[in-house]
């Protein structure tokens, strides 16, 4: 009998718990269409890949020597940005990476400086050529508290040119996670992208390896500066 009433209690705390994760994912009307009307959505250029210096390539010497430059080209499919004046666009930063041995060995490529993003940013994307080694490959950035985070971008593993893109998770709670802005420390970017790791498949990292990127954006929400009234002032003094 004791048996089974601590099943039925239990069975009860579940379908406690059950309902309210259930309704935690139901629709509220009161606020459908809240989070589109308090955004403004824009896709922005970070960078093009266009000035030599700019990005630098490591791995470890004990696992092989890597190397960079720039190349004449650009992705065919890639499209202009909308409501830009076109710039200079006719290179892409192409990585060499000659392995001593297999094993479990990585490289990164990082911008000179972190390249800071206005607003928030929802999602960071990047035109990559992997050669079809199933290698993956993550984006690397600080957010408002200067925390370094990493996040998956995707598999190398295709030939040509591919668009990889990552979301941006929020903070929940301002505190934890990727923060992105701060009422209590003044006002500046808040997040900065590093650069990208690449985790080579340990199987494939042998010979000699090449991979091209080109185009980094973001689509940031830019409602909080297009909205500030004029006579605010900015607390970054």
């Amino acid at each position: 009998m004791k048996k089974l009433l601590i099943v039925a209690a239990l069975l009860a705390v579940s379908f406690s718990v059950f309902a309210q994760n259930n309704s935690l994912g139901d629709p509220n009307p009161e606020s459908v269409g809240r989070d589109s009307a308090l955004q403004a959505l824009k896709e922005i250029s970070l960078d093009k890949f266009e000035r030599e210096g700019s990005w630098n390539v490591h791995m470890s010497p004990d696992y092989g020597v890597i190397t960079a430059r720039l190349f004449e080209g650009n992705p065919a499919m890639k499209e202009p940005l909308e409501g830009e004046e076109e710039e200079e666009d006719s290179q892409v930063f192409g990585v060499r990476v000659d392995f001593f041995k297999r094993g479990i060995n990585s490289f990164t490529i990082t911008s000179q400086r972190p390249i800071p993003v206005e607003g928030t940013t929802k999602v960071v994307s990047l035109w990559v050529c992997g050669r079809n080694q199933s290698h993956d490959m993550y984006l690397l950035v600080q957010d408002y508290f200067g925390r370094s985070f990493e996040l998956y971008m995707g598999n190398l593993g295709f030939t040509g040119w591919k668009k990889l893109s990552c979301v941006i998770p929020p903070s929940i709670d301002g505190e934890h996670g990727i923060v992105q802005s701060s009422a209590y420390y003044g006002d500046r970017p808040g997040l900065r992208i590093v650069g990208f790791r690449v985790d080579c498949n340990p199987m494939q990292a042998r010979g000699s390896y090449y991979m091209y990127i080109d185009d980094l954006r973001c689509v940031t929400d830019l409602y909080d500066l297009q909205n500030r009234d004029e006579d605010d002032m900015l607390d970054n003094w």
